[in-house]
């Protein structure tokens, strides 16, 4: 799986960061194809009234789905391990249903037959 994180609103990206969020979504990475690629996005929300102002938005395209996670919180590293987890809960759902179909699909052949 391909990573691309992108910093926005004055957030920078240095090595330590980018390894946090490669370690968080390894357990993403296994689950979906090398061909896969995920883009994510930490960003700041500069106004003072939004108390949690720590943003990660994360999508990921695989083929023939694209799937969208976006979490807040006050710290950054805690934003980005909320949205690996929900990202994980996400393509556990997908890959269920592809399954579900593919022996749906087999058990009607095996009627047809």
């Amino acid at each position: 799986m391909r990573i691309q994180v992108k910093g926005r609103s004055g957030v920078t990206i240095d090595e330590d960061l980018r390894s946090r969020v490669e370690k968080k979504l390894a357990k993403v990475a296994r689950q979906v194809s090398t061909l896969a690629e995920l883009e994510i996005e930490l960003s700041e929300e500069r106004n003072p009234a939004i108390r949690d102002s720590q943003v990660a938005e994360a999508t990921l395209h695989l083929k023939g789905v694209t799937l969208r996670a976006c979490e807040r919180s006050t710290d950054m590293g805690h934003s980005i391990n909320l949205v690996a987890d929900d990202l994980a809960r996400q393509v556990k759902k997908h890959r269920d249903k592809r399954r579900a179909r593919r022996e749906a699909q087999k058990v009607a052949q095996e009627r047809a037959a």
